[in-house]
């Protein structure tokens, strides 16, 4: 090849092609040389020996870079085509073994240089060929100058040689063709490849999309739900400081200022004043628990970066337990269920970020309820709903244990819990991000681990480990 050759891959095989051909054909050349010598035939050594020389210094011109590489196979062709010709002429015309060599012109063309370099070479072939006939037909009949004695063994020869081309032409098409089939084969592959991480990536892009378009939504929930817990906070200060304010005037009361009433007055008094104390107690303590509510919210509403803090998680799940129950039966009022709580209480304090991990825990009971109330529609009698919530610490991890009887999940449904945008609830009512938040949440923001076990009908149980 030339030092300054310059083409794509199919040129650089087709240049390599043609040189190692004509190489080849040069060995041929050199065999029916040595024929020649051998029988004779003195102008079929001549031409040999033109054939020779021009087929050995064909590559080294092309080197050299003296012509292209199709000119190279076009004068190879010529070459050759005028050795078969001359030849033909020199043995007899028609008859001449060698005119059987012409049907490889345009085989050899086809094979080098492609379709239209075989068509002119089938034409040249061909007409060569009914030239030849035509001078027979006419009765001018060429002499052939191949010695008698020769005749034979050299028709068996040319007809040998001719067969050998053909077998080689055809083992290099042969591995021409399993070239191409593995080079198709390995282009499917890649191509399949390049399709899949396309489809990968297509749905990677959906998802990160949907994602931000999640997000978008959810900042903008987070914003209104902001302002609705100021909007609350403010009349429920005003309602707990009241009742607190109420229930120390009924303490500051003194005993003795009814005593003028009659007795019976006294006791309606006495009694009133007691209910009104009960009222302010349960007042004040259903305001605190809606001021706990609000700030959970408002923690939830924050969109700033997260400090980690000691927390009380024994604290923490209650209350998230408490406000899943509480919101659901404020949608289903018939639905009861048991809650069973173990909690630790050597458990201490670890450091988390409280409100993404009440995000998780109020994801695990809502799923957990929502469970249980699939469950009991499948089997209404005799069933009963329990949510078990357990904490306790194990060496420098402490773990949360959130299990229920419920539906429970199969394997292939266990397996893409964690996924984007996987959920098995109807349509309109999940968006497949809880547990996929969650579990980074889990995993790569506390640096935890978030497991899950499941029985079809029997439940399922999450196990939440997160470093003290």
């Amino acid at each position: 090849m030339p030092a300054g050759f310059v083409g794509t891959p199919d040129q650089t095989r087709q240049a390599r092609i043609i040189t190692n051909t004509v190489l080849l054909t040069s060995l041929f050349s050199f065999n029916f040389l040595l024929l020649c010598w051998w029988a004779g035939f003195w102008p079929g050594m001549y031409l040999m020996i033109f054939n020779v020389v021009a087929f050995l210094v064909l590559p080294f011109g092309f080197r050299q870079g003296l012509f292209s590489y199709v000119t190279f196979g076009y004068i190879y062709l010529v070459a050759g085509y005028l050795g078969v010709f001359l030849n033909s002429v020199y043995q007899g015309g028609y008859f001449a073994a060698t005119t059987s060599w012409l049907v490889l012109c345009p085989v050899s063309a086809t094979f080098l240089l492609g379709r239209r370099a075989g068509i002119i070479f089938f034409v040249v072939s061909l007409l060569s060929v009914v030239g030849l006939w035509e001078l027979e037909r006419r009765g001018i009949h060429l002499p052939s100058t191949v010695p008698p004695e020769h005749r034979l063994f050299w028709s068996l020869d040319i007809l040998g040689g001719l067969m050998l081309i053909l077998l080689v032409v055809s083992l290099v098409f042969d591995q021409i063709n399993q070239n191409t089939l593995r080079q198709l084969t390995e282009n499917n592959d890649l191509l399949s490849l390049r399709t899949s991480q396309l489809e990968q990536s297509l749905s990677e892009l959906r998802a990160t999309q949907a994602m931000l378009v999640h997000s978008e939504k959810m900042a903008s929930l987070g914003e209104l739900t902001a302002g609705i817990a100021h909007e609350i906070q403010n009349p429920m200060n005003f309602v707990n400081n009241f009742s607190e304010v109420s229930c120390e005037l009924l303490q500051e009361l003194p005993p003795t200022m009814f005593t003028a009433l009659p007795a019976a007055q006294q006791a309606l008094v006495q009694g009133t004043l007691e209910t009104l104390g009960r009222n302010l107690a349960r007042i004040t303590r259903h305001g605190q628990r809606v001021d706990g509510i609000v700030r959970s919210m408002l923690q939830h509403a924050h969109t700033g970066p997260r400090e980690r803090q000691l927390t009380d998680l024994n604290q923490l799940t209650t209350e998230y337990l408490n406000l899943a129950y509480s919101s659901l039966r404020a949608k289903d009022p018939a639905f009861h269920a048991a809650l069973h709580t173990n909690l630790a209480p050597d458990l201490g304090l670890a450091n988390v970020v409280a409100p993404d991990i009440g995000r998780v825990l109020l994801n695990l009971f809502n799923n957990g309820l929502y469970a249980l109330q699939e469950q009991r529609r499948k089997q209404p009698a005799g069933y009963l709903p329990a949510l078990t919530v357990s904490t306790h610490r194990v060496g420098a991890e402490v773990e949360i244990r959130v299990s229920d009887n419920g539906c429970g999940m199969p394997e292939e449904v266990r397996q893409k819990v964690f996924q984007p945008f996987f959920t098995t609830k109807p349509a309109g009512t999940g968006t497949g991000l809880g547990l996929s938040l969650s579990h980074d949440i889990v995993v790569k923001g506390h640096g935890g681990r978030f497991l899950v076990d499941s029985q079809p009908g029997q439940g399922t149980e999450f196990q939440l480990w997160l470093p003290v």
